[in-house]
Parts: structure tokens; sequence; C-alpha cells
């Protein structure tokens, strides 16, 4: 299966800012969307992370994307809406040591995002589709495409409005 993931576009958010989950707007996706039409093969079914910047990009690209709830960020729980520089060092600290399973206070592991991620790979049922969501997710994704670990994965970082294609076996 070849899927081909975007990334909504810039978020209207201060830099520096921790906003994983929050539904905040994001740039005007127009111009965006018309490049990736222009890229993509036509007719293909689109997906959706249910946040608006996500939303918004995909239901310029298909009439009716299809909107599912395991393409949302990372939950950053406490840390949501808090400058990066604002964290307890402790936290990330702690985040560091474990890349993969550390959560922050009330929120998810990178480890669970990256399962509900390939549970909706697995339920796909297309040989190809497009995928609007999150840098977090994508790099995720990407890690378990490419059989590395998840703290390999930042080194993935997928600008906004970029597309990855990614081949998953089915």
């Amino acid at each position: 299966m070849l899927l081909h993931l975007i990334r909504h576009p810039r978020p209207l958010v201060d830099p520096g800012v921790c906003y994983g989950r929050l539904d905040i707007p994001a740039e005007n996706a127009k111009s965006l969307a018309s490049r990736l039409l222009a890229e993509l093969p036509p007719g293909l079914p689109v997906w959706s992370s249910p946040l608006r910047r996500c939303r918004e990009l995909a239901g310029l690209l298909h009439p009716q994307p299809v909107i599912d709830g395991r393409l949302v960020e990372m939950d950053f729980g406490r840390w949501e809406g808090v400058a990066w520089d604002a964290i307890p060092r402790r936290e990330l600290d702690a985040w560091a040591a474990d890349v993969a399973g550390y959560a922050p206070p009330g929120g998810e592991s990178p480890l669970a995002v990256q399962r509900r991620a390939l549970d909706f790979v697995a339920s796909l049922r297309v040989s190809e589709a497009v995928v609007v969501t999150h840098g977090g997710v994508m790099r995720l994704l990407q890690a378990a495409a490419d059989g590395r670990s998840i703290a390999d994965s930042l080194a993935c970082r997928p600008g906004y409005g970029e597309r990855l294609s990614l081949h998953f076996d089915p």
C-alpha cells in the first residue's frame, strides 16, 4: 500500500509553544492544496486528522475526506499550550531518557501514538491513499515503514505542507 502522508499547513501559534492537540487555525491552505492536487494521482481517497489544521486542507483535496481520530497529533497533556522553555527541565530530561515510552504528564507516549497510527494503516483496504496528518504521526509512521526505532524518527522533520510517500506491506 502506498500512503501519501501530508503535513498540515503552518499553524497560527506563537513560536516555541507546544501545541500538539490544540485545535488551532493554520495558514490558508488553498495554494498548498493546488500544488498537492497537481502532484498527486487524481481520485485518491483522503483521510484526515480531526484537527482543523488538517481537516481544512483535506477538504480542499477531496469533497468527502474521512476523519479518523487515530491520525491526531501526540497528546502532550499538561505541556499543551506551554512554551517549551517553560516546561520543567526534569520532565524534558525524563522524555529524553526514554524517547519512545515517556508520556508527558496527562499525555501519551510516542510509542502509543505510533501504535494507534499503525492501527489506522492496518485498517485501510486500499492500495493508495492520501493522509493529512501531523509531523509527529508522519515521523513515527516513517520509522515503522523503514524499520527504524522511535528515537531514530526524530531525525525526520517534515515541513508544513510537505508530502512523504511511504510503502506499507498489507
